[in-house]
């Protein structure tokens, strides 16, 4: 073979069956084959195990799957190029022109945006409610016929606890499918309610690092494999690469979580007796008004803390810039600990009475803590309120 030909067909490598690596290898590759045209078939037709195309599947992906579904306590995954590639798809496959959604104000704004402007443009109808308001909604999935209940719990920013068995007693009751947005919460909670799809954005604690982006759909088998097809077409893949990135990231997830949980917890109740601070809202805390619905529905209290800057203590721009250890940024799950201002998360897409839902302001201060000494946190914290 000469060399401009062993350069695109490189000797093979085998392990011995024997003989595995610890760490499973990055399949970085696009395409696979099989020594002839009769496997390939079988394979395209579920017929025999097996990869082709990796925008279909891949091995890499495919253990990622596995763990994540196994996490969440479902049967299936399908891996997405980011969080909201996962709301996308999953909308896109379960929705048809005339059917209706329900969402809720107190959301992530790009989950809302693929409802309303998204969904609309191809004849999907949707009602946007408070998640503090259960009779009212209970009153729409019974009136109007539901496809899809999209909410998140706690809710970003703010954190509001959903009353989760509520919802998914109504939405089964008159045929609606639940998807739960379970970034906030983890992987390790809501799994034990009949909670249909849930979706992560797998850039935040799964990877927990924010160096790679990534998205998932947790579900029953069926449901799963009633998206597969819409997903490949949509193209929205996440990469081998990336893949192997988040598994690695895994590894210390319950660690990383646990932690930050920790130091969460300890970063509110300083917040809350802070004479700068207005309120806190932090499912922990005894003034949370939804702390017991937080403690019968999850192992723990996350590891976002928000807050309201009491007017005139201190101007919130000058607060963000004056804190050092808190970058600005609208992700969160990092190790390093971040802070979203309101000015970024204004939620300029809703009218006032849905404003007054997502009750956010310029005086909104979004914590997303890291795994970082509480001490140093709080001290930086204390200097940035004026001591």
């Amino acid at each position: 073979m000469k060399s401009r030909t062993r350069v695109n067909h490189p000797p093979a490598v085998r392990l011995p069956d024997d003989n595995r690596p610890l760490v499973a290898p990055i399949y970085q590759s696009v395409k696979f084959t099989f020594d002839d045209v009769e496997q390939s078939q079988l394979q395209s037709r579920g017929e025999r195990d097996g990869f082709q195309y990796s925008r279909v599947s891949n091995p890499t992906l495919r253990q990622l799957e596995l763990t994540l579904a196994e996490l969440q306590g479902r049967e299936a995954c399908l891996l997405t190029a980011s969080g909201i590639a996962g709301v996308s798809v999953a909308l896109l496959s379960l929705c048809r022109q005339g059917d209706h959604v329900v969402l809720f104000a107190e959301s992530y704004q790009p989950s809302r945006t693929v409802v309303r402007r998204l969904l609309a443009r191809y004849g999907v109808r949707h009602t946007v409610l408070s998640i503090d308001d259960m009779d009212a909604f209970e009153s729409v999935v019974s009136s109007t016929p539901t496809r899809v209940v999209l909410f998140e719990s706690p809710t970003n920013p703010v954190l509001k606890v959903a009353d989760i068995s509520r919802i998914t007693a109504a939405a089964r009751k008159h045929g609606a499918l639940t998807l739960l947005d379970n970034t906030f919460a983890g992987f390790h909670n809501h799994g034990q309610f009949d909670i249909d799809i849930f979706v992560h954005s797998l850039t935040k604690y799964a990877s927990g690092h924010g160096d790679v982006m990534g998205g998932a759909v947790i579900a029953s088998k069926a449901i799963i494999d009633s998206m597969k097809s819409d997903a490949i077409v949509i193209g929205a893949t996440l990469d081998p690469h990336t893949a192997f990135m988040i598994q690695r990231g895994l590894k210390t997830y319950f660690l990383r979580y646990e932690r930050a949980c920790a130091n969460a917890a300890v970063i509110a109740k300083f917040l809350e007796g802070h004479p700068a601070v207005a309120r806190v809202s932090y499912p922990g805390l005894e003034s949370h008004p939804q702390r017991a619905l937080a403690v019968a529905q999850t192992h723990d209290f996350g590891t976002i803390v928000t807050f309201e800057l009491r007017d005139g203590a201190v101007d919130p721009a000058v607060f963000s810039k004056a804190l050092k250890l808190f970058a600005i940024s609208a992700s969160l799950g990092s190790t390093e600990s971040l802070i979203q201002p309101g000015q970024l998360m204004l939620p300029r897409d809703l009218n006032p009475q849905e404003r007054t839902w997502a009750a956010v302001a310029n005086t909104t201060m979004r914590l997303s803590i890291g795994i970082e000494d509480a001490d140093d946190l709080i001290e930086d914290l204390r200097t940035a309120l004026g001591g």
